[in-house]
């Protein structure tokens, strides 16, 4: 039954202590002032102004909704401008997450350099290992995430940051270091070592292995790329990451990598998921537009 226009009303009432400068500063008539308050009296059933004293004095009923307005009115012009302000796209927030572990390695400099650029924006970021990341972004709980496992929904844009090579690291001293590209098969007798992640989300299974209908001899998992190193390198399983984020360690020779499949191999594209409402937005655009140049700055093996 309130409505803004009557806690603006009444607080005017109260600041200029008579109805024509509040009407004044309201801009309305006198007459159209006495009618608003007239109609908000009639739909609440109480008088809200004692219009037989001079001044004019708020009632106990008006007193009580201009301790609303108060409260509300503030808070209403605060979330205006933050909305002008957003249109304008000077300020917002960016709340990230991630389903890739290895992308920590460029998305924490990304971040960096965003936060230098464009400090009005409320940066956060979590990881989506533990949870589902996309009814959270539907919901506006997060505002972007990373994924290479796109979920089509009407209200959900993915934009392309790059593309990447899954490939398969094997140590010097495992057979399958001989061989260039992999079938399936080739992993029947393999540990496959894993990130702490379920096994549909996970590319090697739902790419390559799960068409096949080919399972690893047995799995294991770790939680940081250098420990999946590691234990790769001292021959005690294979892992599928993507070819970036084995670049370096493949120039130390610290391990071999295998294709997948036949050339050109599997080649997965890298997506920022975004409502489709903010997909244009300039601090969006911004971020996407920097962490690309980041990414082809500093990794290797990817592609547009």
């Amino acid at each position: 039954m309130l409505e803004i226009k009557h806690l603006e009303t009444l607080t005017a009432i109260r600041n200029f202590g008579n109805l024509q400068e509040a009407a004044d500063h309201l801009s309305v008539t006198q007459s159209a002032l006495s009618h608003q308050l007239r109609d908000l009296e009639n739909r609440l059933g109480t008088t809200v102004l004692n219009r037989r004293t001079r001044p004019a004095r708020l009632t106990t009923a008006g007193l009580r909704i201009l301790a609303l307005a108060d409260d509300i009115l503030p808070k209403v012009k605060s979330t205006e401008r933050e909305l002008q302000k957003l249109a304008a796209g000077n300020t917002g927030r960016l709340h990230l997450a991630i389903e890739c572990h290895s992308c920590f390695e460029w998305l924490m400099p990304a971040l960096d350099a965003y936060r230098q650029q464009w400090p009005h924006i409320s940066l956060d970021l979590s990881a989506a290992f533990s949870f589902a990341p996309f009814p959270a972004l539907r919901r506006g709980d997060l505002d972007l995430v990373i994924t290479s496992d796109p979920v089509r929904s009407e209200n959900i844009d993915y934009l392309p940051l790059f593309k990447y090579e899954l490939v398969v690291a094997v140590s010097a001293d495992n057979p399958l270091s001989k061989k260039r590209y992999i079938r399936p098969q080739d992993l029947a007798d393999q540990i496959l070592i894993t990130y702490p992640v379920e096994k549909n989300r996970l590319d090697i299974y739902h790419t390559f292995l799960d068409p096949a209908d080919v399972e690893p001899a047995a799995t294991r998992t770790a939680e940081l790329t250098p420990m999946i190193i590691q234990l790769v390198n001292s021959n005690r399983g294979v892992a599928a990451l993507p070819n970036w984020t084995l670049s370096d360690y493949v120039r130390q020779e610290w391990l071999k990598t295998c294709h997948l499949g036949d050339p050109p191999g599997i080649w997965q594209t890298l997506y920022a998921a975004v409502r489709s409402e903010d997909t244009n937005a300039a601090y969006i655009q911004a971020f996407l537009t920097l962490a690309r140049e980041i990414c082809f700055k500093n990794l290797s093996g990817i592609r547009t």
